[in-house]
């Protein structure tokens, strides 16, 4: 074990966590957790930045080995940012979540850029960033005419950190309509709502900011050579770890999960991309696009599933013996926004096998997102779901034409996190997922898309 260790901010939907990392070998030493919260406002439901920085910063303070940290690098989720005005002070951190934002749905769609410019489709609530800052441009003028700086979510925490604003361009692609991912610049939105000059300077994932402030060092006992690495949203962050041993033109496929499903593929066509099934371009800590699709798996699991019970391949016959069948959607975005979902025949599951159900579901929706994209090669899985056996499982039956594999560790992003640290580790550790011997599962799986929404 080496002395040189590389911190990690992992802020999600769902919880913020904070890691130590070897730099060399990418093995965790050190971690701790927090849900997420938001905090009510009478303009916006907003992020809970203050608590946050409170608890990284008492968190970072009583860390063992904290002293080693070489560098720190920020992750977060996407469609977020956080608004300063001229003296740096935050003015809104907006949640993606707020229903208020589907009040000015009809005047956005009409100013936002076509699809085919920013392969960003047109989502609900504030999931476009965009309808975010056309919300406060409209609805709060005198708020937003104080706007000097609009800085996406990892690179919030990268300025917190270092006292260095910038942006980034897996943040930028992540279905804000601020992008266009072929061009490489800026949205026609961006510009003409001169958003575009309030967004800071595009660095790259990996490029150190500074050292950590002399302030926040004093703070949390980072040393004060720390530097802090400008950062990248969570999902690319996923897909960088395994893109990192395969060449960039060889098609492979990352399921990153957490709250969000995210299917994402290399070399893939953008032009099958369609924006009212929930698919676009991200754009990878290259630049690159990424033919993507999504939907909001860990909420959907939760509500299905209905109890912390673990899911159990034993219990899938009974499972399917009785066609039990959820049928989407649970929470907002993914391909079916607007059609509730149904849980049909389950009234006679126990727990584990409503939480089968649950993963069963996931699968089946991770495989219908996949034949969206005409996903190609190697199925890598991320994330909780790389631990849930019944996902992976059926998840490998159903596509027995690429090989699946399961992440060994759920270390989170600690080998992307090296990389952007500018630290080489060993490939990533991967587990080959058996196929199930059930006969009956295609059949399944075509009788719960017979009740999917045409």
């Amino acid at each position: 074990m080496s002395n040189e260790l590389v911190g990690v901010l992992d802020v999600g939907k769902t919880n913020v966590r904070l890691a130590f990392v070897d730099a060399h070998s990418g093995d965790e030493v050190w971690s701790a957790r927090r849900a997420s919260h938001v905090v009510n406002s009478p303009l916006i439901r907003q992020l809970d930045v203050d608590g946050i920085e409170r608890w990284m910063t008492e968190a970072l303070r009583s860390a063992p080995r904290r002293e080693q940290v070489r560098a720190l690098v920020p992750i977060a989720h996407g469609a977020a940012a956080v608004l300063l005005d001229a003296d740096l002070k935050v003015l809104v951190a907006p949640d993606y979540e707020d229903p208020r934002f589907e009040t000015v749905a009809a005047a956005y769609s009409q100013v936002r850029d076509p699809f085919s410019h920013t392969f960003s489709p047109q989502l609900a609530l504030g999931l476009n960033l965009g309808r975010q800052l056309f919300y406060l441009e409209t609805m709060a003028p005198k708020l937003y005419a104080r706007v000097a700086h609009v800085v996406l979510y990892p690179q919030y925490w990268a300025w917190r950190l270092s006292g260095v604003l910038a942006s980034e361009l897996t943040s930028l692609g992540c279905h804000t309509d601020l992008w266009q991912p072929r061009e490489r610049t800026y949205s026609a939105l961006a510009h003409s709502h001169n958003w575009s000059q309030r967004l800071p300077p595009i660095r790259y994932a990996g490029d150190t900011l500074a050292t950590i402030a002399a302030e926040m060092s004093a703070a949390t006992g980072l040393d004060p050579g720390c530097r802090i690495v400008c950062g990248i949203h969570d999902s690319n962050a996923s897909y960088l770890q395994h893109l990192l041993d395969r060449s960039r033109d060889r098609p492979f496929t990352v399921v990153s999960s957490g709250t969000w499903t995210v299917v994402m593929t290399g070399a893939a066509d953008l032009s099958r991309l369609r924006q009212e099934r929930d698919m676009l371009a991200n754009v990878d800590a290259f630049g690159a696009p990424v033919g993507t699709a999504r939907f909001m798996g860990g909420r959907e699991y939760e509500r299905i599933a209905g109890s912390s019970a673990a899911p159990d391949t034993a219990a899938l016959a009974n499972v399917m013996r009785l066609q039990a069948l959820a049928v989407p959607s649970f929470a907002a975005g993914g391909p079916f926004p607007h059609h509730p979902g149904k849980i049909l025949r389950a009234e006679r599951l126990d727990a584990t096998e409503r939480a089968t159900l649950a993963s069963l579901y996931t699968a089946l929706m991770t495989d219908l997102l996949m034949d969206d994209l005409q996903a190609r090669g190697a199925i890598i899985i991320d994330g909780p779901l790389a631990s849930n056996s019944v996902y992976c499982a059926v998840l490998a039956t159903l596509r027995q034409a690429n090989a699946v594999h399961r992440k060994a560790h759920a270390t989170g992003a600690a080998r992307a996190s090296c990389h952007l640290a500018g630290y080489a580790t060993t490939e990533e550790p991967t587990v080959a997922v058996d196929a199930l011997q059930l006969c009956d599962l295609d059949r399944y799986r075509d009788s719960w898309r017979t009740h999917l929404p045409g």
